[in-house]
């Protein structure tokens, strides 16, 4: 198994972005409306079989909203900020420029992959109690959520900026335009936001959220219907602001104001000042990659624990008899649970912020090379039996007994994926989120905030041992987000992918990956298998997938998965004998583009 090492390159970034607010110019025309979602099976991937580009998001009009950027001749980078930018637009329960991303790029020119870290960061104001009631005790978790604390700074515009920078040909106001048309104009509600407006609702949650009771609810106070015309003209300024002024007046300018203003005043004076949001600081890093069968696996590193968890699953899954069994049987969904049952619990003791998570005088670089040595992979997988389960497991010590207290943050499932492949063969692998659902519940220039710091862990230490992911000023949160890209044996593109789901995401995305690659299924074959995942200790089958017969064999190896609702959002792309092709996870409302553009010098 070979690895690398998780580095940290800092670039400021009003530095990074003042050149973008000479650049900035006015948006192109707009593109075709974005289909509704009655048009997406249309839009799955056995369309052209020469497709140039690729194309795979969580909602139809986002899909639409890159392909136009695509077909204008834009790169791989132009088309994500343009699908985020929608998405925040027409799925602002799961992401949005109010949160934070972990973007996944392979350089087609260099032939490399690359990681940017635009994960929210702590105000100055955190503390390590900042989530313990009076007496000592953990909050509830929503009321952390809804009290304006858990907001974080935003870094997914920062780390847009970087990638656009570097990789982007159009300007940065182009790729806005769908979204600030759309925000405009109008979208039809889809049934999975009415769906989770009504859930929320009912749980008495948004009516907590300062600005989104208005924006979500009718005059009459009812959740908005399906089909209802929704316009943002509050997000369309907000956009349109970006495309005048450029990217830096969200963190220094008048966006920065009404974030910092709005959370004061739901969460009290000090919370988030306008100095914390022009001190944000996007990352690039060196993503983590290891070899899986005749595939290199490259994922995110720290602070998401979600690439490094991965590859030990695969990892350990090499060290059993995962090949030998027979596909989708209970013997192969015992040996995933319980090489994930490992890799879960070195996740829970040693990951974090990789600027907090050195033990000794070992770096966060040298802790993850520890996790994925071979030897320790070896030692580890010795732990598994191949007919009965654990039931439970410690972590392992690579570095002898470190004195650390396990993690314990509540880690709700929300989120959003979406991959890209341009006609230069550049890729983009994203994951996204807001956290929650609706984040925050709190809306400032038209975006939902994120509630990104109950990713913290509410409780600091445990037996006098500090818990590494415990909140801190300026300290990121710990995230299972697992954007991935996977090369071939020649170093070429083989697939990208990822999903939403809170810590269940690294189990989807574990799944999907063996499913294709051990089990010859293709993309979208992958994805609709059966979700079995444990994300807490707690093995979870989901309910109308997984048939009865192997729940029932599962419980010879002493598994009793408990059957629910596992609601992923697998959405990538792969490289078929007929070129790129996509997948759409069917348990959301997603669908995939392909096209051609004519190779100009524009083009990407």
């Amino acid at each position: 198994m070979l690895h690398r090492s998780v580095l940290s390159h800092p670039a400021g970034l009003l530095s990074l972005v003042s050149a973008l607010l000479l650049a900035a110019c006015g948006g192109q025309d707009r593109p075709a409306d974005a289909p509704d979602a009655s048009q997406a099976e249309e839009a799955r991937p056995e369309s052209d079989s020469r497709a140039d580009f690729a194309i795979a998001t969580a909602n139809p009009h986002a899909t639409e909203a890159g392909a136009a950027i695509l077909r204008q001749g834009g790169s791989a980078v132009d088309a994500a900020i343009a699908v985020q930018a929608v998405l925040g637009l027409v799925e602002p329960q799961s992401s949005g420029f109010g949160g934070g991303a972990f973007m996944l790029y392979y350089d087609a020119e260099s032939e490399r992959v690359l990681s940017f870290d635009g994960r929210e960061m702590a105000p100055a104001s955190a503390t390590p109690d900042m989530f313990l009631n009076e007496d000592g005790s953990p909050m509830d978790f929503y009321d952390a959520v809804t009290g304006g604390r858990s907001v974080g700074v935003p870094g997914v515009v920062a780390m847009l900026a970087m990638a656009h920078e570097r990789f982007g040909t159009l300007s940065f106001s182009q790729t806005l335009e769908p979204a600030r048309a759309l925000a405009s104009e109008g979208f039809a509600v889809s049934p999975r936001l009415h769906g989770l407006i009504v859930r929320m609702s009912e749980a008495g949650r948004l009516d907590e959220g300062y600005g989104a009771r208005d924006y979500f609810f009718t005059e009459d106070g009812a959740p908005l219907p399906v089909g209802y015309e929704l316009a943002n003209p509050a997000y369309a300024e907000t956009l349109q602001t970006m495309q005048e002024m450029g990217p830096a007046a969200f963190y220094a300018g008048i966006l920065a104001e009404d974030i910092a203003a709005t959370v004061n005043e739901v969460a009290g004076p000090g919370t988030m000042q306008r100095e914390d949001l022009s001190s944000y600081v996007p990352e690039t890093r060196e993503p983590v990659c290891a070899d899986y069968r005749d595939k290199t696996v490259c994922s995110m590193g720290p602070p998401s624990s979600g690439g490094v968890t991965v590859l030990q699953i695969l990892g350990l899954l090499e060290e059993t008899p995962f090949a030998e069994a027979a596909p989708r049987s209970a013997e192969a969904w015992h040996l995933l649970m319980e090489a994930s049952r490992l890799a879960y619990a070195d996740r829970n003791l040693y990951l974090a912020d990789p600027a907090f998570m050195a033990i000794g005088n070992h770096d966060a670089a040298s802790v993850v090379d520890a996790l994925l040595a071979p030897d320790y992979i070896t030692r580890r997988a010795a732990l598994i039996a191949p007919d009965t389960s654990a039931g439970s497991v410690t972590p392992g010590q690579p570095f002898g007994d470190p004195d650390l207290g396990v993690d314990g943050s509540p880690e709700p499932p929300s989120t959003s994926h979406f991959s890209i492949v341009d006609a230069r063969g550049n890729v983009v692998s994203m994951t996204t989120s807001v956290e929650t659902a609706f984040g925050s519940h709190i809306m400032a220039a038209g975006m939902i905030l994120n509630n990104q710091l109950t990713d913290f862990s509410f409780i600091p230490e445990r037996d006098g041992s500090p818990v590494v992911n415990a909140p801190l000023a300026s300290k990121r949160p710990r995230s299972s987000m697992a954007p991935v890209i996977i090369l071939n044996e020649d170093g070429s593109v083989y697939a990208a992918l990822g999903s939403p789901g809170g810590p269940a995401i690294i189990g989807y995305v574990a799944k999907t990956i063996v499913g294709m690659i051990d089990w010859d299924l293709s993309l979208q074959e992958a994805i609709e298998l059966p979700n079995v995942v444990i994300p807490r200790g707690e093995i979870l089958a989901e309910d109308g997938r997984l048939d009865a017969a192997t729940v029932q064999a599962l419980a010879g190896f002493g598994m009793v998965p408990r059957v629910t609702d596992l609601n992923s959002g697998v959405h990538g792309i792969v490289l078929t004998e007929d070129g790129f092709a996509g997948g759409a996870d069917s348990r959301r409302e997603g669908t995939v583009l392909r096209g051609r553009v004519e190779m100009t010098e524009a083009a990407p």
